[in-house]
Order: structure tokens, then C-alpha cells, then sequence
């Protein structure tokens, strides 16, 4: 091969080899964010309805298979720090996002997406006729409540101090929808959980609302996590829930926007 040859085919290699780093770069799979990436949502078990919605929507918009673990806050955070591998965390609580963060955990400082309030759900109809919290100490009353390491059951406690009530209940429960579940079963005649449980399950039980509730609303922050597979899908699912359309589906669940 004489020397000009040699020099053409040099160069021609060269813009090939260029030509497929742009390519990589451009490519949304190559980051995680497009076609044929995957993302494992850790999320409060509150969150079941809107957050399925959100996914599915991001699924056709990114080409992004998600797959949610719904649970209690306070399960997920314990998993996320002993090393489950997932790419973003959602909380029912700020004090259960502490616990990653302060672990060293999260890539980035977490945001507040949503907000949640309280109701007293009992069987549709109401009928033993509560319309408050004292209403749930009746001697034959029986009532499930979340465990206080839970934001609901956090939540249940600071309402319950309150408005000076002290209430016994016969179930404490790891998520707010196992609460909302031994009202459906008709296990229970009532629990406290979110406003929004109660929406998802309007065909079953109907949502009392009670002024102290107001004193107990519990922000939802969101974050990418630090050893997340995909960061570049994680981040765009934090921006999807962020979102005008994601905020239209949360609140169309009945969450409050900050």
C-alpha cells in the first residue's frame, strides 16, 4: 500500500470511529433515558394508583420499562440502605427520606413533590355514623391505625395529641393500605388513613374529614438514588412526576402540589 492510500484509509478510519461515539452519546438508551432502558421505583404504598398512572405514562413517552416496589416508607428505607438496588426513592414522610439521605444514599438533595392529609375511613355508608376522631374510642369500637415508625401512623399520632384523644386500636398496620384493607374486609369499623387511599377505594369506604388533620399533613419528598443502574431515567422520571402532568395526576388522586 503506498503511503497516500495508507494516509486515506488512517483517516477514514478515524471518522469512523468518531462518528460511532457521537452516535452513543446521542442515543437515549445510551444513558438510560430512552428506548430499551429500565427503572426500579421504590414508592410509598400511598402512592400505588398515581404512581402506576405516571409509570405507564413514562413508559410511552421514554420507552422506559418501570418497575414500582409499593410499601411502607419506613420497609423501603430500611431495604434501600442495606443495599436493594433501586434507582428512585419516594417517601410518605421526610423523617423516612432522612434515614437515605443520612446514609449517604441519595444523589442530590430530595424534593418535595406532594402532600397528604388524613380522613377517617369507615364502610361505606357510615354506618355507625362517625363524624370524629373521639367517635373511634367507643367501647366497641375497633380501629386500625398505622404503626408510628410509618408516616401515616406518625401522622395518626400527631392528630391524635391534638384534638386530646386516646385511642386504643386493635391493629397497628406497616402501610396505609393495609389500614385501608381491614375496613374494606370489614375487620375493623374504621381507620385513619389518607385522603387519597380513601379516593382509590371510593367504592368500598367513605372518607371522613377531621379538623386536626390539618396539623398532621405529610409531605412526599422524591430522589434519585446514588447507586441508581440508570441515572439518566431516574432523573427523568423525578422530572415526569414534577411535572404539569404529573402533578394533574396527583392531585386528580386528591394529593396537594407544594
Amino acid at each position: 500500500m503506498t503511503r497516500t492510500r495508507l494516509r486515506t484509509a488512517l483517516t477514514a478510519l478515524a471518522l469512523l470511529v468518531v462518528t460511532g461515539c457521537a452516535d452513543d452519546r446521542a442515543d437515549p438508551a445510551a444513558t438510560g433515558a430512552g428506548n430499551g432502558g429500565e427503572l426500579t421505583v421504590f414508592a410509598a404504598a400511598s402512592l400505588r394508583e398515581s404512581f402506576t398512572r405516571l409509570g405507564q405514562d413514562f413508559e410511552a413517552a421514554q420507552g422506559v420499562r418501570v418497575t414500582f416496589n409499593f410499601a411502607g416508607s419506613s420497609a423501603l428505607a430500611a431495604q434501600i440502605n442495606q443495599g436493594a438496588p433501586a434507582d428512585v426513592f419516594a417517601a410518605a414522610a421526610p423523617a423516612n427520606m432522612a434515614t437515605v439521605v443520612d446514609a449517604g444514599n441519595s444523589d442530590g438533595e430530595p424534593v418535595t413533590f406532594a402532600r397528604n392529609q388524613l380522613v377517617i375511613a369507615v364502610p361505606r355508608g357510615n354506618p355507625d355514623g362517625v363524624t370524629a376522631l373521639s367517635d373511634l374510642t367507643k367501647p366497641d369500637a375497633k380501629v386500625a391505625v398505622c404503626a408510628e415508625q410509618v408516616p401515616c401512623g406518625a401522622a395518626a399520632r400527631k392528630a391524635l395529641d391534638a384534638a386530646g384523644v386516646a385511642l386504643t386500636p386493635v391493629t397497628l398496620e406497616q402501610d396505609v393500605r393495609a389500614a385501608l384493607n381491614k375496613v374494606r374486609l370489614g375487620e375493623v369499623d374504621a381507620a385513619l388513613v389518607y385522603r387519597t387511599d380513601v379516593r382509590a377505594a371510593a367504592d368500598d369506604v367513605d372518607g371522613i374529614e377531621f379538623p386536626e388533620s390539618t396539623g398532621a399533613v405529610n409531605d412526599y419528598p422524591i430522589v434519585v438514588l446514588k447507586d441508581a443502574d440508570h441515572p439518566a431515567a431516574a432523573r427523568a422520571f423525578v422530572d415526569h412526576v414534577n411535572s404539569d402532568t404529573g402533578r394533574a395526576v396527583l392531585t386528580a388522586a386528591g394529593f396537594q402540589v407544594p
